[in-house]
């Protein structure tokens, strides 16, 4: 084992009455889902922004191309940093407890993002608005890498065996309600400001809003208790370190030292971030260019996402019964194949074709997204589960999500000045060919005892 007691005490859970356990296991998992919104609203408001706002704001001096391409460039700070928060997050959480990890995370996402609505533009101090962007940029992504594995785990290790899937789904769900939440605001400031004022201040808003929802969170995050799981395993370390001596474990040297689970967690939830992002950026820009209202094509993605929330927790659900690889693997083909109608439907200026697009489109990634939680998750054990995790997934968003934006839109604009979505389809089409595959290569883990599963 890795894990070592932290200084305060960690409530013993494992002899609590099952009606208590239930109890206390709502509440973890209510907090998962909020605090993982709260992250996902600054983190992915950012992504709306960068698509929407940022082109015109901090890089002014450059054409509408290759203003969004710079853009996406700040936005895929923050998918570099992911990975990082993963890692420090990771190894503090599997040796001082998950709870404390998930305090700190959401602390400095919220002063991150809330930050960023203060940052002067180009007009006011020239290039370092961009720099201070990226620098805040970072911030958020080493947040959201160390909250997700947190949440996750919290919902995963207090929840009973053949119910993990139902319960981590809801830290995904988190991430569909925080995009809901944040391109609804942005929308609304959008359409009630005309486009100066929006642009001058509006914009601004929906991020410094982050303090008030970051309160919240840590009220929330404060009442909760430590996951019974790691709380076994950090009082056994303790007696065998006692009794043998030993030093405890690094956790990321256990991972590092077999890197199958961590290189197999990283392909296989790939193509599941390269379409959310897809659908968040790309997607909002592509329907806005063939005619469609800003403000109309956010309200549409903000509606579906909403519904989305619904199929992350059933298709979390499903997999508790049907297994995790099973689910995930047809929502990756289904995807795939509708990547062409999505983009027909996306051209219409009828909003509700843009809301049936994304609507089918989330639906379909729930598929991905909502067994994703538990499935990474039981591929390590207590020891290294949050650095595994935490790298896993963090490995997943970078390889799928970070530079995605920037490759499709430089896909889409091709040579010699034409654009072309076929490139683009083909693309992620064989991004899920590889998620598919490593699929495939692991073993189903919906059966997999958490307590003695080691990795």
């Amino acid at each position: 084992m890795s894990v070592e007691t932290a200084s305060a005490p960690v409530p013993d859970l494992a002899h609590l009455d099952p009606a208590t356990k239930r109890r206390e296991s709502r509440r973890v998992i209510l907090s998962s889902y909020l605090g993982s919104t709260i992250e996902f609203y600054d983190f992915l408001l950012y992504a709306s922004a960068s698509a929407l706002v940022f082109p015109m704001v901090f890089f002014t001096g450059l054409d509408p191309l290759a203003g969004a391409i710079a853009s996406y460039g700040t936005f895929a700070a923050g998918y570099l940093a992911r990975p990082l928060g993963g890692a420090i997050f990771g190894h503090f959480g599997d040796r001082l407890g998950r709870k404390r990890m998930l305090v700190l995370s959401m602390l400095i996402m919220g002063v991150a993002s809330t930050l960023i609505g203060l940052v002067p533009g180009a007009a006011t101090i020239g290039s370092w608005g961009a720099v201070i962007l990226v620098f805040l940029r970072v911030c958020q992504g080493i947040a959201v890498g160390g909250e997700w594995g947190g949440a996750a785990l919290m919902a995963l290790e207090h929840s009973e065996s053949g119910k993990r899937g139902f319960a981590a789904s809801f830290t995904n769900a988190g991430a569909p309600t925080g995009a809901a939440l944040g391109t609804f605001i942005l929308g609304t400031f959008s359409a009630m400001l005309p486009q100066d004022e929006f642009l001058a201040w509006g914009w601004r808003v929906p991020f410094l809003l982050s303090f008030a929802l970051l309160i919240v969170g840590m009220v929330v995050r404060s009442k909760i208790s430590e996951s019974p799981v790691f709380a076994a395993a950090a009082a056994q370390a303790e007696q065998e370190g006692r009794e043998q001596g030993r030093k405890p474990k690094v956790p990321i040297l256990q991972v590092l030292r077999r890197p199958r689970a961590l290189l197999l967690t990283m392909f296989a939830g790939a193509s599941g971030f390269g379409l959310q992002v897809l659908l968040s950026t790309f997607a909002v820009q592509y329907s806005t260019e063939a005619g469609t209202e800003r403000s109309s094509v956010l309200y549409a993605f903000a509606l579906a996402s909403i519904f989305s929330i619904f199929f992350v927790v059933w298709f979390g659900h499903l997999s508790d019964r049907f297994g995790r690889r099973p689910v995930m693997i047809a929502g990756l083909v289904l995807f795939a194949g509708f990547l062409f109608p999505l983009f027909t439907m996306l051209t219409s200026t009828n909003w509700f074709v843009l809301l049936l697009a994304f609507t089918i489109a989330l639906g379909l990634h729930g598929m991905i997204y909502g067994p994703l939680a538990a499935f990474i998750g039981e591929q390590f054990g207590t020891g290294s589960r949050y650095t595994g995790a935490s790298l896993g997934y963090q490995l997943a968003t970078l390889l799928g999500a970070g530079f995605t934006p920037t490759i499709l839109a430089s896909l889409y604009a091709g040579p010699g000045g034409g654009t072309s979505i076929v490139p683009v389809a083909v693309f992620l089409g064989g991004m899920a060919v590889v998620s598919i595959i490593a699929l495939l290569l692991t073993r189903e883990s919906k059966d997999h005892d958490l307590a003695t599963h080691e990795h």
